[in-house]
């Protein structure tokens, strides 16, 4: 049996003011496929300003959302292969 190794790189990037940090993901498939995907985090107004927090709350929600859209993806794949429709996948 031979083994391939496959690597995915994912990119977040960041967008951030005093109140607000948004995340946005992106993941190129071998298929050719790009996933993307975005998240949001908002400090309170009794909140110490802590960036890195914000990008750590805004980038995991964005790494959520990328996670269900590629589970969705092998969902669709495995019902287009099969022919019929498959359980759902879940988190």
């Amino acid at each position: 049996m031979t083994h391939t190794a496959v690597g995915w790189h994912i990119e977040l990037e960041f967008q951030e003011d005093d109140q607000h940090t948004r995340a946005a993901a992106l993941v190129r498939l071998p298929d050719g496929t790009e996933v993307r995907s975005h998240g949001h985090a908002s400090r309170h107004d009794v909140d110490v300003n802590q960036p890195r927090v914000g990008e750590e709350i805004a980038g995991a929600r964005a790494l959520d959302d990328l996670a269900r859209q590629l589970l969705g993806k092998a969902h669709d794949e495995i019902d287009a292969d099969s022919g019929r429709t498959s359980h759902p996948i879940h988190m």
